[in-house]
């Protein structure tokens, strides 16, 4: 592979950890560099088939209890601490802080992923807002974004057109969230733009969380067997309305 971005910002930018500037100079790069469009599209494939493949396995709670369990059992007591306890002790801690890391970012656990996740919808929102990134399709039509995705995504996101409600909508794009190609979907508000990132979920219908970064606000919910992020600088009222109207 020529391209010298290949090997030190491809990766970099699949994973969602560029800023929103450096985001937009790559994109602009992979328009005229084939070397590195087909080095991510290669990615791309390679993080569906694996996310597809389920191939991990949940940790169940009652492994960190018995790992902690275990380390408290392990640590001398004070009394009779000598150097070598002292070195069991620091080993113990940095076990402990592991198991804590592990247990916090583990799939399925959702503090930690959802502030990940939330931080990489908000970057990929504001990355929409540089000119010519906000829709790949432009069109007020459901019947015409709806199809627009086939044969792009490994899954149909719903479209629904709220214009009557106040939320037009003026398109779609494809989009990066956590590894993974996801639907996002372009909604006005006013003179306000919000961006719903959509991808398949085996979780149950629910709310899943809600917040605000860098001046804007987010929501998080599962509904029908997807999952739904959505990104605006509206007040917090209007997004909730939004979220009531596109997944009533």
């Amino acid at each position: 592979m020529s391209c010298e971005l290949a090997r030190t910002t491809l990766h970099g930018y699949f994973d969602g950890e560029l800023d929103a500037a450096r985001s937009a100079e790559f994109e602009d790069h992979l328009s005229t560099c084939s070397d590195c469009a087909t080095a991510l599209e290669t990615q791309d494939l390679l993080r569906s088939s694996l996310h597809r493949a389920q191939l991990y396995e949940k940790a169940p709670s009652s492994l960190r209890n018995r790992v902690i369990a275990g380390l408290q059992q392990a640590v001398p007591p004070p009394a009779v601490l000598t150097r070598p306890g002292w070195q069991w002790l620091s080993v113990a801690a940095a076990l402990l802080l592991i198991v804590y890391a592990s247990w916090r970012f583990l799939p399925g656990s959702s503090e930690g992923d959802e502030a990940q996740l939330a931080a990489q919808v908000v970057d990929a929102h504001l990355r929409s807002l540089q000119p010519g990134h906000l829709s790949d399709v432009v069109s007020t039509d459901q019947h015409t974004v709806k199809p627009w995705f086939d044969g792009r995504l490994d899954f149909a996101p719903p479209v629904r057109d709220l214009a009557i409600q106040g939320f037009p909508l003026q398109g779609g794009r494809l989009d990066v969230v956590h590894g993974r190609t996801v639907a996002a979907l372009v909604y006005g508000r006013r003179k306000h733009i919000v961006s719903v990132f959509i991808w398949p979920t085996s979780r149950k219908d629910i709310s899943l969380g809600s917040g605000s970064a860098q001046g804007y606000q987010w929501l998080d919910w599962c509904r029908g067997g997807m999952e739904f992020w959505a990104v605006s600088d509206v007040a917090a009222s209007d997004l909730g309305e939004f979220q009531r109207l596109l997944t009533p």
